[in-house]
């Protein structure tokens, strides 16, 4: 797929099949999150893999922040959900140092998220489907002690990642979008 038409046409999708990225296909995958822009070479994120037997540890976690936030039902059958929707998941962390004089805290979450982004995109390029997904469950007290974060820390991207529903190559949404909106010229 060429690279505009990819950044052109890429849509998330909650469909997945079964199949996840295998080791040789996460390395690309992680190698081009890499290459993001990243002031000061900080790299200021970690990324976690949670993919068979953690996907149940993971949907407890995510029971967890449906209790702490009090989501009730509707939150406990989401959790079920979002667990195992995906034969895989991506969390992305922004390891985010305070205090740097040159990089403040903010663009390093940027960084993490554009690194998010960046794996979405080779994903897909690879032939996978993704969904990215934050709401309360990053905020989660279970979730953030699992994946380490220290206080100044966000989980910026819980990243749903799989085969596409129906096997085969991917097929990406044609769309017309309308960027009058958004397109604005400083004068």
């Amino acid at each position: 797929m060429k690279t505009l038409d990819l950044l052109q046409l890429r849509r998330s999708s909650k469909k997945f099949g079964t199949k996840a990225p295998n080791k040789a296909q996460l390395d690309i995958i992680f190698k081009a999150a890499l290459r993001v822009p990243d002031h000061g070479h900080l790299k200021p994120y970690q990324f976690f893999v949670i993919e068979q037997e953690q996907l149940v540890t993971f949907r407890d976690y995510l029971n967890a922040a449906a209790e702490e936030f009090d989501l009730g039902e509707d939150g406990s059958k989401k959790a079920k959900k979002i667990s195992s929707q995906a034969p895989m998941i991506i969390a992305v962390v922004a390891k985010v140092t305070k205090d740097l004089p040159k990089v403040p805290a903010w663009e390093q979450i940027v960084t993490a998220g554009c690194a998010t982004y960046a794996i979405q995109l080779a994903a897909n390029t690879l032939g996978f489907e993704t969904c990215w997904i934050t709401n309360k469950w990053v905020n989660g007290t279970a979730l953030r002690q699992a994946l380490h974060c220290q206080d100044t820390d966000k989980i910026v991207a819980l990243l749903m990642i799989g085969s596409p529903e129906e096997e085969g190559e991917i097929t990406l949404a044609s769309q017309t979008e309308d960027i009058s909106g958004f397109v604005h010229y400083l004068k």
